[in-house]
């Protein structure tokens, strides 16, 4: 009866990573994993405050992790399991870091297009606004706002939270990024973020927050002005 609540946690936890690592890419776009883990610690949270509302709960909760760990008035196969716990548990994380930072050669499982094709309703997209100093100047105020801690105040991807995302922030200023697209695509990039990118933006998706709850159309055209202007590139044209 004590261990009950632990191992409803631990069934729940389970269910939580489930579902979003395998139920919820049959309905949308599969999550990363850095949101997955996440999405757990909150359960985790969650788990915790609830188990902990009293005494007779919070031994319910932690006493049998604590007498596990401890070793308390355990035997059997139950010290075996310990005992392989607190080796094998070391060795996994080590192991999981070692493999996150080792380069590898390998090509991605799937094969990825850089810039997949926007949904119909963004194509050809004109930008509204006028490109006048006065608005370039706005734009790069909005950027630098909104943008530079990822893409750099030099519009370079060298922002000082860049480092913490893989792929990279995009580097406007190579010349095989935003000078070979149209401001349409930018446009739709920066309105739906990495959660808009199509399948076959998969596999390496893009930590692009959506901006269109945060920023009105017109910001987002004043933008996209600025970064071509910052990077020294012009918007590609098909005329």
């Amino acid at each position: 009866m004590g261990s009950s609540l632990t191992i409803k946690g631990g069934v729940l936890l389970v269910a939580v990573f489930l579902v979003l690592k395998f139920g919820l890419p049959l309905f949308t776009a599969p999550l990363p994993m850095s949101l997955i883990w996440l999405y757990l610690f909150l359960t985790t949270i969650g788990i915790v405050v609830f188990g902990t509302l009293s005494g007779h709960s919070t031994e319910a909760l932690l006493g049998p992790i604590f007498r596990f760990l401890s070793g308390e008035g355990i035997g059997g196969a139950t010290k075996f399991a310990r005992v392989a716990v607190l080796v094998l548990f070391p060795l996994l994380v080590g192991w999981q870091t070692y493999s996150g930072l080792v380069p590898s050669s390998e090509p991605p499982s799937e094969n990825r297009t850089i810039h997949p094709a926007p949904p119909g309703e963004f194509v050809g997209l004109a930008n509204p606004v006028a490109n006048t100093p006065e608005n370039v100047m706005q734009g790069k105020g909005f950027f630098s706002a909104f943008c530079s801690p990822c893409h750099g105040a030099k519009f370079n991807g060298n922002g000082p939270a860049s480092d913490g995302f893989n792929p990279p922030p995009a580097n406007f200023v190579d010349a095989g990024t935003i000078a070979q697209l149209q401001e349409s695509y930018l446009f739709w990039r920066i309105k739906k973020g990495g959660v808009g990118l199509p399948v076959e933006g998969h596999p390496w998706k893009s930590a692009m927050p959506r901006w269109e709850v945060e920023l009105s159309d017109d910001m987002i055209w004043k933008i996209i002005m600025a970064e071509y202007a910052g990077s020294g590139h012009k918007p590609r044209t098909w005329e």
